[in-house]
C-alpha cells in the first residue's frame, strides 16, 4: 500500500524567527492520523532566521538527526560538542539518558534551512552521544546513500531503522528492497520524482506499508530522503 501526503497538508508554524513544516504531530500541531509512521516520530522542515535559534533545551531517549540544506546550524551541548553543521553534513545525536543542547543560526544574512528528524530508539537509557560527518554529493548522485543506520552507514543510530539520501535527475534511478512486514517513508525535499510510478513534487511524501521495493525514477532536480522503518 502506498499513500501520498501532499506538502500543503503538513502542519505549519510561523514563529517569526522560525518557520516550520511538521510532517507529524508536533508541538501545537496535532493530527491523530499522523502521529508518526513506524518508529519514525518527527520530520520537521525548519527555516531559522539570521541571528536566531533554539535556546538550550533537553531531550531523552530519542535518536535525533539533522540534515542541513543551506546556511549553517550551530550546535552546542552539555557533552562538550560545539559544532557548525554545514550543508552536506549529517548529524546524529542519541539523547539516551538525557542531553541539553541549543541550535543557532549565527549567519548575519542567510536563513538556515534544515530537516530535524526523530526516530524512536530500540534501547533506552544509554549514555548520550554525538556524531557528525560529511555526505559527499557524489555518493548521492543517482543513488541512495545510507546515511544513518545501526550499521553500514555514515552515522550510527540506536534504532531499528535506516535513512537514505539521494539526488536524481533525468534517467537516474534507484531501487531499494524492503523486508516483509516493514514500513517505508519517502520525503521529497525538492524537485520532482516518481515513487513506484506515483509522482511527487517538492515537500510531498509517500507512506509505504508492505511494499517489497521502492523504485525512484523520473527525477527532475530531485533530492530525497528514504526511510526503512520498523512496523
Amino acid at each position: 500500500m502506498l499513500t501520498i501526503r501532499k506538502s500543503q497538508d503538513r502542519g505549519y508554524a510561523d514563529h517569526g524567527w522560525l518557520k516550520s513544516f511538521h510532517s507529524f504531530s508536533f508541538a501545537n500541531y496535532y493530527n491523530p492520523e499522523f502521529m508518526g509512521w513506524g518508529n519514525l516520530r518527527v520530520i520537521n522542515e525548519d527555516r531559522i532566521a539570521p541571528g536566531t535559534g533554539f535556546g538550550t533545551h533537553g531531550h531523552r531517549d530519542m535518536e535525533i538527526i539533522s540534515y542541513v540544506l543551506s546556511g549553517n546550524l550551530a550546535h552546542k551541548d552539555d557533552m562538550g560538542n560545539i559544532k557548525g553543521i554545514p550543508p552536506g553534513d549529517v548529524q546524529r545525536m542519541s539523547a539516551g539518558s538525557g542531553v541539553q543542547h541549543s541550535e543557532f543560526n549565527h549567519a548575519p544574512a542567510e536563513t538556515t534551512h534544515f530537516f530535524q528528524i526523530w526516530i524512536e530508539p530500540n534501547v533506552r537509557g544509554i549514555p548520550a552521544s554525538y556524531e557528525q560527518k560529511e555526505v559527499p554529493p557524489a555518493s548521492k548522485r543517482g543513488a541512495l546513500s545510507r546515511i544513518a543506520a545501526p550499521d553500514g552507514a555514515v552515522v550510527k543510530i540506536h534504532a531499528d531503522a535506516a535513512l537514505y539520501a539521494g539526488l536524481f535527475d533525468g534517467n537516474e534511478a534507484a531501487t531499494l528492497t524492503i523486508a516483509p512486514g516493514r514500513k517505508a517513508y519517502v520525503h521529497l525535499i525538492r524537485g520532482a520524482l516518481q515513487v513506484n510510478g506515483v509522482a511527487l513534487t517538492t515537500g510531498d511524501a509517500a507512506l509505504l506499508d508492505n511494499e517489497p521495493t521502492i523504485s525512484l525514477t523520473h527525477g527532475q532536480d530531485a533530492e530525497v530522503l528514504v526511510f526503512d522503518l520498523a512496523p
